[in-house]
């Protein structure tokens, strides 16, 4: 990746645009699933409060997000989504890295996430990153699958 990529923090004035990236991420999920996928039904001003929402952009211009959850003994990845004009670079695996770093210098020892059944690449992509599958709830609106992967800092035990 030869562009300037720079990683930060959302504010609250950030929501807009996360709503937005978003939306254009998920979008090719519609015709899949029937519906909107949950990311892009969000209230972002309500998550940046909440969560916390890193976004990457690559010369000066939004790219990618990832929405994290620190949970009792877990972090849990809410949301990741890239730009489609920047998807296939990579970013979603330097984002899912990102938030291994995250769960380790907050000590916690997994990171965990859940995605819809029907998104099959996103599930590769997830256990090609170490993730493994836990379980599988059927909801009224489809089949989510529950991934986790244990994390440690380098050196350390998981």
């Amino acid at each position: 990746m030869n562009e300037s990529w720079k990683l930060r923090r959302a504010t609250a004035s950030d929501a807009s645009a996360i709503r937005t990236l978003t939306r254009e991420a998920y979008a090719k999920w519609v015709p899949l699933i029937g519906r909107e996928p949950k990311p892009m039904t969000a209230d972002y001003a309500e998550a940046v409060r909440r969560h916390r929402i890193d976004l990457l952009h690559l010369d000066g211009v939004l790219a990618a997000l990832i929405e994290t959850i620190a949970e009792a003994d877990h972090l849990l990845v809410e949301n990741v989504a890239v730009s489609p004009a920047f998807q296939g670079r990579g970013l979603g695996r330097k984002l899912m890295a990102h938030a291994e770093q995250i769960a380790v210098s907050s000590g916690h020892g997994e990171v965990r996430l859940y995605t819809n059944k029907l998104f099959a690449e996103n599930i590769e992509l997830y256990r090609k990153l170490g993730y493994r599958i836990d379980r599988e709830e059927v909801l009224t609106i489809g089949v989510a699958v529950h991934m986790s992967k244990p994390v440690h800092a380098a050196g350390g035990k998981p």
